[in-house]
């Protein structure tokens, strides 16, 4: 069973980590996200059945939640990213890579859930409803709603640019 775990944690970490930094938008958050998220999970390890992966993402989910709610932020990020030395010029990548992050920031906490999961994680929606314990249409109905809200910004940086 230890072996399973390790295994677990060992093809996974990488992705996870990935998954909660996406919703948290800070990386040491997205660690000890992770940490407690697999922490908890080994605690419950021999009662998950089939995929681990929609377990440790409910708690994932459901943890970012509760610290949210419990307005857990001792880290702030900084307002811009410090420069880094590279020969290529990635200006324009992380200009957008950094929008779209802000957009995604600006949605609900299920909303922004769903996107990750969805989109990130390569879930189906009756997958992501299953891994925030909703149903079906509420993970749709959000969806729509945050794939519309994400167009609107969209457009009004757009429009700004112009």
């Amino acid at each position: 069973m230890h072996e399973q775990f390790d295994a677990y944690v060992s093809a996974r970490y990488e992705r996870l980590k990935h998954t909660a930094y996406l919703l948290t938008g800070n990386r040491a958050t997205a660690e000890d996200l992770v940490q407690t998220a697999l922490a908890k999970a080994w605690v419950a390890w021999k009662r998950i059945e089939g995929d681990p992966d929609r377990y440790v993402h409910r708690i994932i989910v459901n943890t970012h939640t509760s610290w949210w709610r419990r307005k857990w932020r001792a880290e702030l990020p900084a307002p811009q990213l410090p420069d880094r030395a590279d020969p290529r010029d990635f200006t324009n990548e992380v200009g957008r890579w950094q929008e779209l992050r802000e957009a995604v920031a600006g949605l609900s906490d299920r909303q922004r859930a769903i996107i990750v999961l969805h989109y990130y994680e390569e879930l189906t929606l009756m997958q992501c409803a299953d891994a925030l314990g909703c149903s079906l249409g509420t993970v749709k109905t959000q969806l729509t709603r945050a794939l519309k809200r994400l167009r609107v910004q969209s457009e009004l940086q757009t429009e700004g640019t112009k």
